[in-house]
């Protein structure tokens, strides 16, 4: 990236105000900062150890209970089984819409419920929403994309959190036609926060893997804007 290019990225960054904890203390947590021009990653690995809670007890609770859901999009013509299964869970009024669809707002369920509260501590904002997906084995998957709809506050963290086999979870910038890459294998209660500007400036996806049998869940904490809540405006985007 061009001097500039990287000036502008740091100002943009520095615009990004930290936010004070919600509540007496956040939860115990050790970062490694992932960072690159625009790219702004804490990744805490084993983040539900450090929290007492049990990995893969919390994964066969929620696949178990979750109202999944497998929707169908449309690509270039034709209609296509998304690679996965999906669960949409909000305060009212936050509604979700992937690929020209609205999803259902399924209640919070106690267990994630319980998550939302610890994250939102640790990140210093009120989760209002999470996008639940479930990777049954190598071959789900996501395509490249950005979780940077209009109606998303894009000064808040999202969080990542991942149970379950671990997967690759790729970066890329969308500026540059072959760019660098940032890839971060993620699962069994690893923790991940994206910060801003990370949304406008680099992509995200989860690759195939076809030698690897078992399943992933993965849970994106956001906050939609009280606006958008308020009108129930839909929100647009896919989850990790």
């Amino acid at each position: 990236m061009s001097p500039a290019t990287n000036q502008r990225l740091r100002e943009e960054e520095e615009r990004v105000i930290d936010r004070p904890a919600i509540g007496s203390r956040a939860p115990a947590c050790t970062w490694q900062p992932i960072e690159r021009p625009g790219l702004r990653l804490r990744l805490s690995r084993d983040w539900l150890a450090a929290q007492g809670l049990v990995s893969a007890a919390l994964m066969e609770d929620l696949v178990a209970a979750v109202p999944w859901r497998s929707d169908t999009i449309r690509l270039f013509g034709r209609t296509h089984v998304q690679p996965r299964l999906m669960c949409w869970m909000a305060d009212p009024g936050c509604r979700y819409r992937y690929s020209g669809r609205s999803q259902a707002i399924d209640p919070w369920h106690p267990l994630v419920d319980q998550l939302r509260d610890r994250l939102s501590r640790l990140a210093g904002c009120r989760f209002n929403s999470v996008l639940l997906n479930l990777y049954r084995h190598g071959d789900d998957a996501m395509g490249w994309h950005a979780d940077d709809e209009p109606e998303l506050d894009d000064t808040a963290p999202i969080a990542s959190l991942s149970l379950g086999c671990r997967r690759s979870l790729r970066f890329r910038p969308r500026s540059r036609p072959d760019p660098e890459r940032v890839a971060l294998e993620l699962g069994e209660g690893d923790l991940l926060l994206m910060d801003s500007p990370t949304q406008r400036h680099w992509l995200h996806g989860l690759p195939r893997r076809r030698r690897v049998a078992g399943a992933r869940l993965n849970l994106t904490f956001r906050v939609v804007r009280p606006a958008a809540s308020a009108t129930g405006a839909a929100v647009t985007g896919a989850g990790r």
